[in-house]
């Protein structure tokens, strides 16, 4: 078993399979593209461990708390952990995270987006350790977002070819 796979299981933690969008949508996008060195994560959401999306939906600062947005922002990075799973076949590939942008679907005057992002960084770092899982990042508040997630996460990572 790969070294990022064993650390996931050590933490009790399963990559969901391809986000279930809602009935009727069409996504038509690749969310991993690979160019050269380069994997380009297109924005995941929180997803449930049977790949359909996790709730609470809402706004951060309205229907969804401080910490159910860190959680969030946790299951998002597991989203996206198995979008690059499915498209490296091995997470060990990844040489480094680049860049990370999360977007958090805010209510008025919330202002703590960078607390909510700390979710996905914080279980990044964690498992990618300090030299490959460290990252640039930026984290916006957003008026809205697609069906109504709370976070919503894209990235670039270098991979091993």
């Amino acid at each position: 078993m790969a070294k990022i796979e064993e650390r996931l299981s050590a933490l009790g933690l399963v990559l969901p399979p391809q986000v279930k969008p809602p009935a009727g949508v069409v996504l038509p996008f690749q969310f991993v593209r690979l160019v050269g060195n380069r994997a380009l994560i297109s924005g995941h959401g929180p997803q449930n461990p049977d790949g359909s999306l996790a709730a609470p939906f809402g706004k951060l600062g309205r229907e969804v708390s401080l910490e159910q947005g860190y959680a969030a922002a946790r299951l998002t990075a597991l989203s996206i952990l198995g979008s690059l799973q499915r498209a490296l076949d091995d997470l060990d590939r990844v040489r480094a995270w680049g860049r990370v942008f999360g977007m958090v679907n805010s209510a008025s005057g919330f202002n703590r987006q960078p607390g909510v992002i700390n979710g996905f960084s914080d279980l990044i770092l964690e498992l990618y350790g300090p030299d490959i899982g460290a990252h640039s990042r930026s984290a916006v508040g957003l008026a809205e977002l697609p069906f109504d997630l709370p976070v919503e996460i894209e990235g670039e990572v270098e991979i091993a070819t």
